[in-house]
């Protein structure tokens, strides 16, 4: 052990932090209770330096962490740990113990770090999950809005294919002025619904009884849409922008995979960091993500093997693209899940993870190695072409 070594652990809370800082012979040389103000965590940061404390650790509660880790993190070095890792012995009960038990931990090396990304990464984080929140409440007033317009009896929505299509923007937009007659609202509707489903079942579903409140509430449902599309732009812009500038590269690369494109490549980026360091093995990346099966044994028989927690931003990007990836012709991934739910018969939503865990593990190569997607499908087909064309000759 180093004699050298001085050690803190912090049990942080919501409104105080438990500080206890631990000498190489485990023995406790100062603690103390802070509050969360910045001048408290500058006041908390100035005595842990005075005491000559080198490393600390904290458990990940909620987002208090945060500006702990900020205030300290170019003072000393910092660890951020999975409370389910350090679970407290019996009798721990105390915050002052936990903080104790922390040290204590940290000391004898007994935990691991989290991953945590530097301020540029952590900033296009806050982009990214902002977008996935903005998407959540795009989809619950979009919802809200047709209910509303279901009230009234107009059902333009059993027919169209999307709610965001233009003859039913175009539709609402009318309502929202005035315009309620069937007549007018019908010429609004494209002319292959129309087609589809006959002139009087568009005019049926167009003819409604819209009241003031009603129109009142349509109109502000449709604002709030505007101004929810509107900030998700602003931020899909400012994560798009942050990437170009500080990755370039890693930008360009993972669009090269197939589904990948500007929301998928921003994603990525921002979730892992481009930086694969952290990561020594491909798994350790893909159980970070958590898309690799649990290890769920007992008397050789399997109990579970469902996919672990990990991060589930970059989990829900990647199964999006694996259901694009899956649907794009004459590549890897859309071989796989014909072969694997046509000729396999497996389910398509485990296949859909278990191309997800591929594209990430394909996407660890591509930034570890710095090299564009290599599709061996593809490759596989051209070799086979070429073999027919030298077999054709031949026989001439």
């Amino acid at each position: 052990m180093d004699r050298q070594k001085t050690v803190a652990g912090l049990d942080v809370h919501k409104d105080s932090i438990y500080l206890c800082v631990m000498g190489h012979d485990e023995a406790i040389i100062f603690q103390k209770t802070y509050g969360t103000l910045t001048t408290d965590l500058r006041q908390m940061c100035a005595d842990m330096v005075s005491h000559g404390v080198t490393e600390a650790a904290m458990e990940s509660t909620a987002t208090y962490w945060v500006p702990v880790w900020n205030a300290l993190c170019d003072s000393m070095s910092l660890k951020l740990v999975n409370p389910f890792f350090i679970k407290q012995l019996p009798g721990r009960k105390s915050d002052v113990k936990d903080a104790q038990w922390i040290a204590e931990c940290l000391l004898k090396n007994l935990i691991k770090g989290s991953f945590v990304p530097d301020s540029v990464v952590q900033d296009m984080r806050k982009y990214n999950r902002r977008i996935f929140d903005l998407n959540d409440d795009m989809v619950y007033n979009t919802n809200k809005l047709d209910a509303a317009l279901q009230r009234c009896g107009f059902r333009l929505s059993n027919y169209v294919t999307h709610v965001k299509g233009k003859s039913y923007q175009s539709c609402i937009s009318a309502i929202i002025s005035g315009i309620t007659d069937p007549f007018e609202l019908a010429k609004l509707v494209h002319g292959r619904t129309i087609n589809k489903h006959g002139k009087d079942v568009v005019m049926a579903a167009v003819t409604a009884d819209f009241h003031q409140a009603d129109i009142d509430l349509i109109r502000q449902y449709k604002e709030m849409i505007d101004i929810i599309d509107r900030q998700i732009k602003e931020c899909q812009s400012a994560l798009t922008a942050l990437c170009k500038e500080h990755f370039p590269t890693q930008y360009e690369r993972l669009q090269t995979i197939p589904g990948v494109r500007e929301r998928a490549a921003t994603a990525i980026i921002a979730e892992t960091g481009a930086d694969m360091s952290h990561f020594h093995k491909s798994t350790n990346l893909v159980g970070w993500c958590g898309l690799r099966p649990r290890n769920d044994e007992s008397n050789r028989k399997i109990k579970s093997n469902k996919i672990t927690h990990g991060n589930k931003f970059l989990r829900k990007i990647l199964i999006e693209i694996a259901w694009t990836a899956s649907r794009t012709r004459n590549c890897f991934f859309s071989n796989f899940s014909y072969v694997q739910c046509t000729v396999k018969r497996k389910t398509k939503m485990k296949v859909q993870v278990a191309i997800a865990r591929k594209i990430l593990v394909a996407v660890w190569h591509m930034f570890s190695n710095d090299e564009n997607f290599f599709d061996v499908y593809l490759k596989r087909l051209e070799k086979e072409a070429e073999g027919q064309r030298l077999f054709q000759e031949s026989i001439q």
